[in-house]
């Protein structure tokens, strides 16, 4: 996959960040050595490999599912959202 220019403004407009015109070869170069790096695993040989394999035979620890709210942190969270309503962010429609 290239990363070019085209894909930035595409990515700006999907997350809403603006990234300056000064900084847009440096997150490009970025971005590239990301997915480079992440290409680098699909020459992984994972022929042999058991689809179950884990590092940790004892399972994914658990604990008990409680709930909780503080509205304080909810105010705090909503205080920084350019949209919010009812304690729920408002975000425009994204879907194509």
């Amino acid at each position: 996959m290239q990363v070019d220019d085209a894909l930035l403004k595409r990515l700006e407009k999907l997350s809403f960040l603006t990234i300056e015109d000064d900084k847009r070869e440096e997150i490009i170069a970025q971005l590239s050595g990301i997915v480079d790096f992440v290409d680098n695993l699909s020459e992984l040989d994972t022929e042999n490999v058991d689809d179950n394999f884990a590092m940790n035979d004892s399972g994914t620890p658990t604990r008990e599912d409680k709930s909780a709210c503080d509205s304080a942190i909810n105010d705090d969270i909503l205080e920084h959202a350019p949209h919010s309503e009812e304690h729920f962010f408002v975000v425009p429609k994204i879907i194509e």
